[in-house]
């Protein structure tokens, strides 16, 4: 898709979501993750879209679970520098995978008249993936940014290992023309003004 094309399908009000930038997802139990300079690239888009005064919506998993990185007693919990919410950014806490199980988040998008929604964060097949599926049954114009998304290796039920770059590249494939548009962060600075 060309720049012009994306242009035209970029709106003034198109939200910026960054799902679970946390501190927890940089520790060593996750494994193998593709994808090092996501961080970068969300940090890039949020740039233009503040520049822009597009809405920017943060998300937060606090999991329930005593051991994970993401429960609100570890550190692990909190968002990276690059990721805090500025003044007047609205925060979405969650328990689950989906960012709208919950939370206001539905009722937000509707209020600021949300013509589009760009999702980035962690990680794709968990979180990211659930709340793009939903946005799109929910009626969202959807786009999920390849590489503002990050996964991490897993081992499927039959013992089969699965590198990150595979469940990464399924994840999306599985989301793209069905729930989303996947396009790159390139793309998507080229289609802002």
């Amino acid at each position: 898709m060309s720049n012009r094309a994306i242009e035209l399908l970029l709106p003034q009000k198109i939200v910026l979501l960054l799902i679970d930038v946390q501190k927890g997802f940089d520790d060593p139990l996750w494994g193998e993750r593709n994808n090092p300079q996501a961080e970068e690239n969300i940090a890039r888009l949020l740039e233009r879209w503040r520049k822009t005064g597009r809405p920017v919506f943060h998300v937060q998993h606090l999991s329930q679970l005593p051991l994970s990185p993401l429960n609100p007693g570890h550190p692990g919990h909190e968002l990276k520098d690059m990721a805090k919410p500025a003044e007047g950014e609205p925060l979405f806490q969650k328990h689950v995978n989906s960012a709208f199980i919950g939370t206001k988040l539905e009722e937000k998008l509707h209020e600021v008249g949300c013509e589009a929604l760009i999702i980035t964060g962690l990680t794709t097949p968990h979180c990211v993936s659930t709340t793009a599926r939903m946005a799109g049954n929910l009626g969202f114009r959807t786009f999920v940014v390849s590489d503002a998304t990050a996964a991490f290796a897993l081992t499927g039920h039959d013992g089969r290992r699965y590198s990150a770059e595979e469940i990464h590249s399924v994840t999306l494939a599985t989301l793209h023309e069905e729930f989303a548009t996947i396009v790159d962060t390139e793309t998507l600075l080229g289609g802002v003004r």
